[in-house]
This record gives C-alpha cells, sequence and structure tokens, in this order.
C-alpha cells in the first residue's frame, strides 16, 4: 500500500533501509487502461475519417485488413483454448472476397462468395480425417459468417453516392453506444445486466448507451442523410441493441473458450476482434435500415 494509500506510511524507507514497495499500477473502473483507449480509439477514427473525406473506397480496404486480422486472432484463440482448428487460408482468401465483391456486384457477390468460401472449408478440412471434422468445419462457416459476410454490410455502405454519410452514421452510431454506455456504467452502474456472462455490464451503462445511441441517430440522419429524426431514433435505437448484443455474444465466447481478450494487439482494448464485437452486427442492421430510409 503506498503512502497516499496509508497516513501511516510518509514515503520514508521503512526499518532497515529498505524502500517501500512499488505501488500497484491502477486501472479504471471499467477494467483497462483509460489513456490507452483513448489514444487507440481517436487513431483509429481518425484513420477512418481520412480514409472517408479523401477516397472513400479506401474505407474498404480498411475493412478488409480488419476482418482478416480479426480472422486470424479468432483461429489462434480457437486452437489455443480447445483446440479448434478452422480452415484460415480458404477463410482469409474468401474473407477479402466477399468484402471486395461488394463493391461492383452488391449483396448477391458477397453471398455468392460466402456460399464458395464454405464449400472450399468442406473440402479444405478432407485430409484432415473423421475426428473433430464437424466440429471444425462449424467453427471455420461460423467464423465465415460471423466476421467477413457480416463486415460485407459495411462495405456495401460505400458504394452509394450519399456512402460517406451512412459510414459515418453507422460508425457514429456504435462510437455513441459503446462512449454513452462505458461513461454511465462507471458513474452510475450497479445493477448488473447479464452477471453471468459480462459482470461489469449493468442497466444503467445500457440506458446511457440507449440515450446516447438514439441522440447520435437522430442528428446523422437528419444532418448527413437528410432524413426524419423519427428515423434516426429507430435507428440509433437499433444500432444499441445490436451493439450490446455483439459484446455480450463475444463475452459469452471468451468465457466459453476461458480467455480474457482475443488478442493483445490494441493496447487498453485486448484484441481487434475485441473493438469488432459491437460494429459486426450493427453493420448489418446499418445497412438494412439505411436502404430503407434513405
Amino acid at each position: 500500500m503506498s503512502s497516499l494509500d496509508d497516513p501511516s506510511q510518509d514515503g520514508k524507507p521503512e526499518a532497515g533501509g529498505s524502500q517501500p514497495a512499488e505501488p500497484a499500477k491502477k486501472t479504471s473502473r471499467a477494467g483497462r487502461d483509460l489513456p490507452a483507449a483513448i489514444a487507440v480509439g481517436v487513431g483509429l477514427g481518425a484513420a477512418i475519417l481520412v480514409s472517408l473525406l479523401t477516397v472513400r473506397y479506401v474505407f474498404i480496404g480498411i475493412i478488409g485488413v480488419a476482418i482478416a486480422v480479426g480472422t486470424i486472432e479468432l483461429a489462434q484463440a480457437l486452437r489455443r483454448a480447445v483446440g479448434i482448428k478452422v480452415a484460415l487460408i480458404p477463410l482469409l482468401v474468401g474473407g477479402q472476397t466477399m468484402i471486395w465483391l461488394t463493391w461492383p456486384f452488391g449483396r448477391d457477390g458477397a453471398m455468392i462468395a460466402f456460399a464458395i468460401t464454405v464449400l472450399v472449408c468442406l473440402l479444405w478440412r478432407l485430409p484432415g480425417g473423421a475426428e473433430g471434422y464437424l466440429r471444425d468445419i462449424t467453427a471455420s462457416v461460423f467464423a465465415a459468417a460471423y466476421l467477413p459476410l457480416f463486415a460485407s454490410f459495411a462495405a456495401m455502405l460505400v458504394p452509394p453516392p450519399d456512402g460517406v454519410g451512412r459510414v459515418l452514421a453507422f460508425m457514429i452510431g456504435v462510437v455513441a453506444s459503446d462512449t454513452g454506455g462505458y461513461a454511465a456504467g462507471v458513474l452510475r452502474g450497479k445493477h448488473p445486466m447479464a452477471p453471468s456472462i459480462s459482470p461489469k455490464k449493468t442497466w444503467e451503462g445500457f440506458t446511457g448507451s440507449m440515450i446516447a445511441g438514439i441522440v447520435a441517430g437522430a442528428l446523422t440522419l437528419s444532418l448527413l442523410l437528410h432524413g426524419h429524426a423519427w428515423q434516426g431514433v429507430i435507428f440509433g435505437a437499433a444500432i444499441v441493441l445490436t451493439a450490446t448484443l455483439g459484446d455480450l455474444v463475444e463475452s459469452l465466447m471468451k468465457r466459453d473458450l476461458g480467455i480474457k481478450d482475443m488478442g493483445t494487439m490494441l493496447p487498453g482494448h485486448g484484441g481487434l476482434m475485441d473493438r469488432l464485437d459491437s460494429l459486426l452486427p450493427s453493420a448489418v442492421v446499418s445497412w438494412v435500415l439505411l436502404s430503407a430510409f434513405v
């Protein structure tokens, strides 16, 4: 205990000439290195914003890189924790195909590439024999759907003439949900939302997410996409629900695997997969609602 915690210690050497122990490095109430987390978040946001305001199709490339890294992280976590061997090379190649085919062919391109990826995964695993075949193939198909297929809906936000506004509405909605939930949870969080899955997620935090997400949705749809405020309210609420679902699903996955984070790439966050959890399902809902509203 440091002298700031214990009045009996004034920072002087203890009896016998030994120095007091170094105080333990403190983390935020949310259990993360907050300065590092903020720095990483600002850096990622800046890269996305620059791509959108210069050559917006570069954003598809950012999606492609993020999904490739996330796929590798998931594959390594599955193999390290429970010995599951996904068909990594077909997933990486097929994942990029899904994402990039959305540019000229939209939804049809992504779905055809997904179907072909699944077929290749089935063939790729054949030489490994019967033991664990169904387990490995199930994980491979799940990874193909959860990462590149879901991410393809984010890529489909880019090509329309108002694509920059669509991507910003999607990204701002997710960031507002995460930030509102984090702030409300740290300041007011008392009632766990799903204690057996994510003990630090509270109903107060969810309320903060919902308020921030609805406000962000109403503003972005009305100001960036010339939609109606009521459409923005629906959009924001839907983003909060899917972002929260994505966070809970990945928390459950990590508990099942017995790991804390999917990786260590991003200081204060964990792995890239730990940042994609709320974005991936929200991309699907964003594309559906924005296609209907604007």
